[in-house]
């Protein structure tokens, strides 16, 4: 009979798993089932990653990317001599954070100048000593903050910058203000990826037989008043693909939505579908878009008549006239979308389905509705309709 040898699980793993429990805070049962390890084995990963995210390292191997790095640089010092040169050429590579980098100060103090020391890890030695007197007991209260305000970053793809991290953490129960999320993104490394802003065209003339009924009006009063529409393009792989989008203005909530590797009126009647069928066939609906050929064509256009819905179409070459697309637009593409677009269509449309059902409807916070996500927004007009119809 086979000996059975003990699995090897590689430091990604361990880490994925232990986040699954200190970040997403499930029970150590459920992770442990779900992945068919021992419940002291996923308990024990989790003890590491909050033992390493204080800065202490194990003697086992690390599982975070920085203790990681730091363990190697360890085996580094030890085969340095004192000489500057030296320990240069071993620290030159450090990317850890600034805790980390103070412990490692810490630990080498003994044998190497703190004064050295400080300045090839680029800190200040006050600094260092600032941190060394700090009171050395553990806040969960901050460790649990930390939790969130990662797990926010991550399910913002890196996008979310102070504002929305304080409005997101707000909404999770934390009273934080800006100045302290901004100095915990500096500590742990977090730093939101933005893009410049658009330059818009101007406008030429107006089209002749459909009007441009909105007039900018922006700012409606009730959910199905107004949508708008518009056509995106994004890479996948070798080729082109198109993205289709209807918002619903009240909140700035997307109703409807779809993709294709061509920018015709069929994508634009898919993703009209979508949202009209989504939102309980509402009627009297104004409808505003582009100029572009997929709104103006006969087809489409039935399809509006047959909603029973009012068309209007901005001016020609004016992106002014459906500023809330263009700003949907310009979110997807620098919160989510990476820079060289997508692998494949499966892929471009899985994640495209999971920034508006999993992060933009459901928690995004935007300007427009003071801070809360379309679909808080749209929850309390609901709650407040319905409390004036019942003592009506």
């Amino acid at each position: 009979m086979a000996k059975q040898t003990r699995p090897k699980y590689s430091p990604e793993f361990r880490l994925e798993v232990a986040q699954q429990v200190v970040d997403e805070q499930r029970s150590v049962r459920d992770v442990a089932e779900a992945l068919g390890l021992g419940k002291s084995t996923v308990d024990k990963w989790a003890r590491q990653l909050r033992q390493e995210r204080q800065g202490n390292l194990s003697s086992v191997t690390p599982i975070t990317p920085d203790q990681l790095k730091i363990r190697e640089l360890e085996r580094k010092l030890k085969r340095l001599e004192e000489d500057n040169g030296n320990l240069k050429k071993g620290f030159s590579s450090l990317d850890a954070g600034l805790h980390q980098r103070f412990a490692l100060i810490r630990s080498f103090q003994e044998s190497w100048p703190v004064k050295r020391l400080c300045h090839l890890f680029k800190v200040q030695r006050s600094s260092f000593r600032y941190w060394r007197k700090r009171p050395q007991h553990i806040n969960p209260e901050r460790l649990r903050l930390i939790a969130q305000l990662k797990r926010w970053f991550g399910i913002s793809h890196g996008s979310a910058g102070q504002r929305t991290l304080v409005q997101l953490l707000k909404d999770s129960g934390f009273n934080v203000s800006r100045w302290l999320v901004r100095k915990l993104m500096k500590q742990n490394d977090l730093v939101s990826r933005q893009l410049p802003s658009h330059k818009y065209a101007k406008a030429e003339k107006l089209h002749l037989s459909i009007p441009n009924l909105l007039e900018r009006e922006f700012n409606v009063s009730t959910p199905n008043q107004v949508w708008c529409g518009d056509v995106t393009y994004v890479w996948c792989g070798s080729r082109w693909v198109y993205l289709a989008v209807v918002i619903d203005l009240y909140a700035r909530r997307v109703v409807g939505w779809a993709t294709s590797t061509r920018p015709d009126s069929e994508l634009t009647k898919k993703a009209l579908r979508m949202a009209y069928e989504s939102r309980g066939n509402p009627k009297r609906v104004m409808f505003h878009s582009d100029q572009g050929c997929h709104y103006t064509s006969k087809t489409f256009r039935q399809l509006i008549w047959r909603y029973g819905m009012k068309q209007s179409l901005s001016r020609r070459g004016n992106c002014w006239d459906n500023a809330p697309m263009e700003r949907f637009f310009r979110s997807f593409k620098t919160e989510w979308m990476p820079r060289v677009g997508y692998k494949n269509l499966t892929e471009a449309t899985g994640e495209i389905s999971q920034y508006i059902v999993g992060y933009y409807n459901r928690y995004r916070p935007h300007r427009h509705n003071d801070g809360s996500s379309p679909i808080a927004k749209e929850k309390q007009y609901w709650k407040t309709y319905n409390e004036v119809a019942k003592n009506d």
